[in-house]
């Protein structure tokens, strides 16, 4: 029954990691191919090409801890390994929140002097918030090193090492100003990530309201693509937020490993950058047309 668990895991496992790399890849590749044509790349395809990349960089990773979980390769981990971890999975998760307020910002219609103010400006700002982001999370990253590197062997050093002890007396000389800290910077990119999707959903459900109530006789398309828009960032919310309720369940060290419980909620971890990518390439019609467009190409020239 174990093995036959393990299996099935590893299957789904690898299966979301292909499809990530390959969603995330269409999307760099798309995004870049149409900047050099250009010879300019736009703040949207900036920010999506950047958010791309950091997701194939956690897919890879999460596959390899997955195939470290499952007692399939040995792994080798340092302070160093965990800080570069760290640094990805928290440039993710900024980029994907800078994606929200972006969306927010250009979608959404609330009427207010400083929403306005970024309406106008967040195409400028676009480009220091990522170059903002990568210097700050690896600033962040290199300066908790101590305090997750020590986190991280008193609660996962049982998976990777199950002769290793790490004594308690470590987690007490971790400074309780510095563990607020890193909840902080933890929390803070789900905070601004909430504010910006609920205030977009609730604006873009009043405009679809009002047309559908104002519309007579047939529902005019412009509803159909209001109400793709509408599901297309409540998924976004779902996969976000369950993201990362599903990551503190693994990191909280409740289940066993190999515990089905565990072995789900670390697949539905990796099931977001993956599957909100897809998300992306088919609710923008532009990225969507110059995928196709892309693996119509590929089939083309083997």
């Amino acid at each position: 029954m174990l093995e036959s668990l393990v299996i099935t895991h590893l299957i789904f496992a690898t299966i979301e990691c292909l499809m990530g790399v390959l969603a995330n890849g269409i999307i760099v590749v798309v995004t870049s191919t149409g900047s050099i044509k250009q010879r300019k790349m736009l703040p949207f395809d900036l920010l999506l090409c950047f958010l791309a990349t950091s997701r194939i960089c956690l897919q890879v990773v999460m596959f390899y801890f997955n195939l470290a979980l499952l007692s399939l390769i040995e792994i080798s981990l340092s302070a160093g390994c965990f800080i570069i971890f760290m640094f990805i999975y928290k440039s993710e998760l900024w980029l994907a929140t800078w994606l929200s307020v972006f969306y927010c910002t250009k979608v959404s219609t609330i009427a207010h002097p400083l929403f306005f103010w970024l309406k106008l400006r967040i195409s400028k700002l676009v480009p220091w918030l990522i170059w903002g982001t990568l210097l700050c999370t690896s600033l962040t990253s290199v300066f908790h090193r101590k305090c997750a590197w020590i986190l991280f062997q008193k609660t996962w050093s049982s998976f990777f090492f199950p002769n290793a002890t790490t004594q308690v007396r470590e987690i007490k000389e971790i400074p309780v100003l510095q563990l607020v800290v890193l909840v902080i910077e933890l929390l803070l990119p789900l905070v601004i990530f909430l504010i910006s999707v609920l205030l977009l959903i609730f604006s873009l459900g009043r405009h679809t309201r009002q047309m559908i109530s104002t519309a007579t006789g047939t529902r005019p398309p412009s509803v159909s693509v209001h109400i793709s828009a509408l599901l297309s960032f409540l998924s976004f919310l779902v996969l976000y937020v369950s993201q990362y309720m599903m990551a503190t369940l693994v990191l909280s060290h409740i289940f066993k490993i190999r515990n089905f419980i565990f072995l789900f909620c670390l697949l539905l971890v990796g099931l977001y950058p993956s599957v909100h990518s897809i998300v992306l390439i088919l609710g923008n019609p532009k990225l969507k047309q110059n995928a196709k467009k892309f693996l119509l190409h590929s089939k083309c020239c083997p």
